[in-house]
C-alpha cells in the first residue's frame, strides 16, 4: 500500500513538473512580445539580456560538465560548438526576430513542428530509414502550419511582414531540428545534462559576440520594464523549465513528459489572447490540432 501511494505521489509530482515546464516554455514568446511593446529594442539586445540573466544559473551547474571537455576529440568539440550555435543561439535569435512580425500563437505552432524537420534531416543526412507510416503525420504537421500561417495573413494588413516573420521562425525551427538530429552521438558520449549545459554556454558566448559586434554597450541600457521581462524570461522560461523538464522525466519518463508538453501551443494561444489581446481564429485552432496530432503520431511511430 505504501509503495502504491509513493508511486502515485511520484507520478503526480512528475505531471506537475511537466506542466510547469510546458507553461514556462510557452511564456517565452509572451515575454518577448511584451518587451517589444514596452520599448523599441533590438532582438539581439533582448536575447543578450536573457542570456546574461541566465548565465549565473548555468555557471553554477556547469563546473562538473566542464570536466567532460577533456574527453572530447577535436572533431567532437567542433560538433559541440556547431550544435550550441545552432540549437540555442541560431534558433533563439531567429525566433526573437520572427516575433517582431507574427503572433505568439503562430510562432509556437511553427516551432512545435520541429520533430517533423528532425526526421527529414535524419533521413537526408544521417542515413535514417524512411518509414512510409510517417508520410501522413508529416503532411498533417505541414498542413497545420499552413493553416496557422493563413490565419495570421488574414488578420494582418501587412502580409509582407507576416511572411518575413514566418520565414524567421521557420528558420528557428530548422536550427532546433538540426540540434536535435545531430546531438544524439554527443549525448551518448558525455551525457544529456553535460551536453545541454556545454551547448548552452557555447550559445551564450555566441549571443554576446553577436551583440558586441553589432551594437554598442550602451544598447543594454533599456527601460526597467525590459530588464524585468528579460529576467523573468531567463528564470521562468529558460532556467526553471529546463530543471522542471529533467525532474518530470525522472519521475514519469520521457514519453509521458513529451505527451504533457503537447499542451504548449495551446497555452501560448491562450496566454497571447489573455495577456497580449491576440485574436484566436478557427484556422489557428485547426492548425494547432493538426500539428499536435501529427507530432504525437510521429513520436508514437519512433518509439
Amino acid at each position: 500500500m505504501l509503495k502504491v501511494r509513493f508511486w502515485q505521489d511520484k507520478t503526480s509530482l512528475g505531471v506537475a513538473f511537466s506542466i510547469l515546464a510546458a507553461t514556462g516554455f510557452s511564456f517565452k514568446a509572451i515575454f518577448v512580445k511584451q518587451a517589444y511593446l514596452v520599448a523599441s529594442v533590438e532582438p539581439v539586445t533582448l536575447l543578450s539580456l536573457r542570456m546574461l540573466f541566465s548565465l549565473p544559473f548555468f555557471l553554477l551547474i556547469s563546473i562538473p560538465a566542464l570536466k567532460n571537455i577533456g574527453k572530447l576529440t577535436f572533431r567532437e568539440l567542433l560538433l559541440l560548438i556547431c550544435l550550441g550555435i545552432a540549437g540555442y543561439y541560431g534558433a533563439s535569435i531567429l525566433d526573437f526576430m520572427g516575433l517582431e512580425y507574427i503572433s505568439a500563437g503562430l510562432e509556437r505552432i511553427i516551432l512545435f513542428s520541429y520533430p517533423a524537420l528532425t526526421i527529414i534531416l535524419g533521413i537526408c543526412f544521417l542515413g535514417a530509414r524512411f518509414d512510409k507510416r510517417l508520410v501522413l503525420p508529416l503532411c498533417m504537421c505541414t498542413l497545420g502550419v499552413v493553416c496557422a500561417c493563413l490565419s495570421d495573413l488574414q488578420i494582418h494588413t501587412s502580409t509582407g511582414s507576416v511572411w518575413l516573420g514566418i520565414l524567421f521562425v521557420a528558420g528557428s525551427a530548422f536550427c532546433y531540428a538540426f540540434y536535435q538530429a545531430f546531438s544524439e552521438p554527443m549525448i551518448e558520449r558525455i551525457g544529456a545534462k553535460a551536453f545541454s549545459v556545454l551547448a548552452m554556454l557555447v550559445s551564450i558566448m555566441a549571443v554576446e559576440l553577436h551583440f558586441f559586434s553589432q551594437l554598442p554597450l550602451s544598447a543594454l541600457r533599456q527601460p526597467s520594464n525590459v530588464y524585468i521581462l528579460c529576467a523573468m524570461m531567463a528564470v521562468f522560461s529558460t532556467v526553471l523549465p529546463v530543471f522542471f523538464q529533467s525532474a518530470a522525466i525522472k519521475y514519469i519518463g520521457a514519453a509521458r513528459s513529451v505527451l504533457i508538453s503537447m499542451i504548449g501551443p495551446a497555452l501560448t494561444l491562450i496566454f497571447g489572447w489573455l495577456i497580449l489581446g491576440e485574436v484566436i481564429t478557427g484556422l489557428q485552432i485547426i492548425g494547432m490540432l493538426l500539428v499536435l496530432v501529427g507530432v504525437l503520431t510521429i513520436k508514437g511511430k519512433r518509439n
